[in-house]
């Protein structure tokens, strides 16, 4: 099993850490409603998809 001989410090250990970060998600433009959407999912506001109606979305009375 492994075992350091020395202790890592922080600054080592700091620069192996650097790309651990988030990368903001792209979206795009609902092609129907004009909301903005994830790329590859259907849209949450209308339900449609590639300019097809995906999932029947309830209207609020």
């Amino acid at each position: 099993m492994a075992h350091p001989k020395r202790r890592i410090s922080s600054t080592r250990r700091d620069k192996r850490r650097t790309h651990y970060k988030l990368t903001p998600s792209t979206h795009a433009e609902c092609s129907n409603c004009g909301s903005p959407v994830l790329y590859h999912r259907v849209c949450s506001e209308c339900g449609y998809y590639r300019g097809k109606l995906a999932i029947e979305k309830e209207v609020a009375a």
